[in-house]
């Protein structure tokens, strides 16, 4: 794991209301808040996090909620679809707890010999509840309602739409050390074996499919995970060198960043591990407090009376 890509780092995703993204993701869904803070760019809205415990690389799906934003399209060139680890024989909950939460699902189905189930959150962002064939033995976040049993585990893949998807696979393989590992028609889905869980990256190819409009229920994009800056600025030598525009590295504050746009017209971000989600806020109290970036502490007492209320 030192100088390799190391599957998904994090997914992040647009939406519309704030509070029913948080009901959605931590009651419903039963994840973790694992950072509460707010948007670099645009501070007057919150940047939320949900994962794990410890909000490990793999398990993060992140959110800028932007109120009355229109609902986005799903098509080419685009993130269509985020995958979910669940445990095998967890589908009774699951589809039980739709129901009662009136959460729009499809029935369960089944691809590269696995089940899953297709769920939509409060504004249309299509997630997949996927029980792997292979083993995973991350520890779930548990909730009252959602035990460990039945508990989502963190990333399975992501699936990205794209018109001639060889362009793209070639950044998985030639780049970031992906190999393919199977193929059903117009899917292909890749792997890395540098790591054994939110490894896999599906493209579906699909010649004449419009493309996609990211706004409201859309992923804005998909970062993939290195061990540290080191790792990070040797990444971005090779795809300088491919002539892919892409930037200079970016505090994040819980990690450092890259961004480029792969040849599939898809926005990737490479992130690192550290320093992690514990770097201003206590491991045991994550996601419990507003935590703002250095540059907006002035600006707390606006922030915290104008920001929308989760609880």
């Amino acid at each position: 794991m030192e100088n390799t890509i190391n599957g998904i780092h994090h997914i992040t995703a647009i939406a519309g209301n704030a509070k029913k993204n948080y009901d959605f993701y931590t009651r419903v869904l039963g994840l973790h808040l694992v950072k509460k803070t707010v948007n670099f760019d645009d501070p007057d809205t919150y940047h939320l996090y949900y994962g794990d415990k410890q909000g490990t690389p793999g398990t993060i799906l992140t959110f800028f909620p932007w109120g009355e934003i229109a609902a986005g399209r799903r098509g080419a060139r685009q993130a269509t679809e985020i995958g979910y680890s669940v445990p095998e024989g967890s589908f009774d909950f699951w589809l039980k707890r739709f129901e009662a939460n009136n959460v729009i699902y499809n029935k369960v189905s089944e691809k590269f010999g696995e089940p899953y189930l297709t769920v939509l959150d409060p504004d249309g962002l299509k997630l997949e509840l996927t029980a792997s064939k292979t083993a995973d033995n991350r520890l779930p976040w548990e909730t009252d309602e959602v035990k460990a049993i039945n508990a989502t585990k963190g990333f399975h893949n992501i699936t990205i739409t794209t018109n001639k998807m060889q362009p793209t696979a070639d950044i998985l393989t030639g780049v970031f050390g992906y190999r393919l590992l199977e193929q059903h028609v117009n899917r292909y889905r890749f792997i890395t074996d540098t790591v054994e869980n939110a490894a896999i990256v599906d493209l579906v190819e699909v010649a004449g499919e419009v493309a996609g409009h990211v706004a409201g229920g859309s992923v804005h994009h998909v970062a993939f995970r290195v061990k540290n800056e080191e790792v990070l600025m040797q990444y971005r030598d090779k795809i300088a060198a491919l002539g892919l525009h892409i930037t200079d590295k970016i505090d994040r504050n819980y990690f450092y960043s890259l961004y480029f746009r792969e040849p599939g017209g898809v926005l990737f971000e490479l992130a690192t591990d550290n320093p992690g989600f514990a770097v201003d806020e206590p491991a045991d109290q994550l996601g419990t407090h507003l935590m703002l970036p250095p540059q907006y502490e002035q600006y707390r007492a606006k922030l915290e009376s104008s920001l929308p209320k989760l609880v």
